[in-house]
C-alpha cells in the first residue's frame, strides 16, 4: 500500500473515481464523469488546490461489485489521496470496508443504502440515505396526495430497492398508510412484471411505490402497470431519474408518476441554474441528471476538505471531512456522525414525457 503522504510529492493531486460507465446504468456513469470533469476544470482554472491541479483517475465498475473492488485496488495502488464512488449501493457496500482498511476517504455521491455509512470511519456520502428518502415518499403520499391504500413492488435481491422498501413500510405506519399489496422481483434488471402488477391492480391500491432504476422503470414497469389496469399513482426514488430516456412512445402512460430526488434542474436557485447552464453548454442535455449534480458537489466537498487539511494526507482529509458543512447544487447540509447529510428532497413529476419539479419537502 502506498504511503498516505506520498501523493503530496506529485505535481498533481490525484483523486480516483469509480462509476458504471458501461452496462445498464451507463447513463448514470456518463452524467457523473461529465460533472466531475466539469468541476475539476473549474477548480484547475481557478488555481487548483494547495497550488496544484487536480487529476482524476477514473475506472468503470460496470455496475458490478467485483469490478468495483478491482477498480478500488487499482486506484489505491496508483496512490490517489481519496476516491469518489461508487454509484450503486451494492458496489459501494463492497468497497466501503476496503476504504477503512486502506485508511482512505471514500466519498460516494449517490449510494443511498443506510448501511453504507453506519459508523465514524473513512466512508462518507453526498446524498441522503434510503430511510430518509423512503420516509419522504410516504410523507408526500399522505400529506400532498391524500392517499390511504398503497402497494409496493421491489427487487428482493437488490440492496437499493429492498432498503427503500423497508424504509417506506416503516414510514407507512407513521403516516397511517395501509399497505394492501406487496410484490417483488428477484432483480432490478427483470423485464417482466405483469403478474405482480395485475395483483397490485386488483388490490384496490391508490398508490404504488416501486423503487427501481430508470432502465426498468421506463420500458417495463410503468407501461406494464398501465396495461395491467393500474391507473393510480406510481412513485419511485432517485433511481427513476433518467426514465425519460427509456420511455415508450406514448408519454401519457407516465403521467401521474413521481419520484424523490436530490435536486431539480428547474429549481431557480442560483447554484442550480449555474450548474445546469454550464453542463448543457458542454454536454448533451439528455445526460443531465441528479446523480451528476451529486458528483459535481462531491468534487467540491473534497476540495474543501483538502484545503482544510492543508495536505493530501489521507488521515488529515478524513478528519477534515468529519462533520463538514457544505452548500452546493444539491442543497446545504452538515454531515452527521456517520458521514451522511440529511437535507431537503425534491419531488419530481412526469408530465407528458417531461420531468417537472413539483415541490421540495423535508
Amino acid at each position: 500500500t502506498p504511503s498516505s503522504t506520498s501523493s503530496a510529492t506529485s505535481d498533481t493531486i490525484k483523486i480516483g473515481t469509480i462509476s458504471p460507465n458501461t452496462g445498464s446504468l451507463a447513463a448514470y456513469g456518463e452524467a457523473i464523469v461529465n460533472s466531475m470533469n466539469m468541476a475539476v476544470e473549474e477548480i484547475n482554472a481557478s488555481g487548483g488546490v494547495l497550488g496544484k491541479k487536480i487529476e482524476l483517475i477514473s475506472y468503470d465498475d460496470k455496475g458490478d461489485s467485483t469490478e468495483g473492488t478491482n477498480a478500488f485496488n487499482k486506484l489505491v495502488a496508483e496512490d490517489v489521496c481519496t476516491i469518489i464512488g461508487s454509484v450503486t449501493s451494492g458496489v459501494t457496500a463492497a468497497i466501503a470496508p476496503l476504504a477503512d482498511e486502506s485508511k482512505i476517504v471514500l466519498l460516494t455521491p449517490t449510494a443511498t443504502a443506510d448501511t453504507i455509512t453506519d459508523s465514524d470511519n473513512f466512508v462518507f456520502r453526498t446524498c441522503f440515505k434510503d430511510s430518509y428518502q423512503g420516509k419522504m415518499a410516504a410523507k408526500f403520499a399522505k400529506e400532498e396526495l391524500g392517499v390511504s391504500k398503497v402497494a409496493i413492488l421491489y427487487a428482493s435481491g437488490d440492496a437499493y430497492s429492498s432498503g427503500l422498501r423497508e424504509a417506506f413500510i416503516a414510514a407507512a405506519k407513521e403516516y397511517d398508510l395501509e399497505v394492501v399489496a406487496e410484490e417483488s422481483s428477484s432483480s432490478t434488471e427483470d423485464t417482466e412484471y405483469s403478474s405482480q402488477l395485475t395483483n397490485i391492480a386488483a388490490s384496490g391500491a391508490e398508490f404504488l411505490f416501486a423503487p427501481y432504476y430508470y432502465s426498468s422503470v421506463g420500458p417495463y414497469i410503468i407501461p406494464q402497470a398501465r396495461a395491467a389496469g393500474f391507473d393510480g399513482i406510481i412513485m419511485g426514488a432517485d433511481g427513476f431519474d433518467g426514465t425519460i430516456s427509456t420511455m415508450q412512445e406514448d408519454k401519457s402512460l407516465y403521467n401521474n408518476c413521481y419520484f424523490t430526488n436530490h435536486y431539480a434542474p428547474d429549481d431557480t436557485a442560483e447554484k442550480v441554474q449555474t450548474y445546469v447552464t454550464n453542463y448543457k453548454a458542454k454536454y448533451s442535455e439528455d445526460s443531465l441528471n441528479a446523480l451528476g449534480a451529486l458528483a459535481y458537489d462531491s468534487v467540491y466537498m473534497l476540495k474543501a476538505a483538502i484545503e482544510k487539511a492543508g495536505s493530501t494526507d489521507r488521515q488529515a482529509i478524513r478528519d477534515a471531512m468529519s462533520g463538514m458543512s457544505f452548500e452546493g447544487v444539491t442543497g446545504s447540509f452538515s454531515l452527521d456522525s456517520t458521514g451522511t447529510p440529511e437535507k431537503s428532497v425534491a419531488i419530481i413529476e412526469f408530465v407528458d414525457g417531461k420531468a417537472v419539479w413539483k415541490t421540495t419537502i423535508n
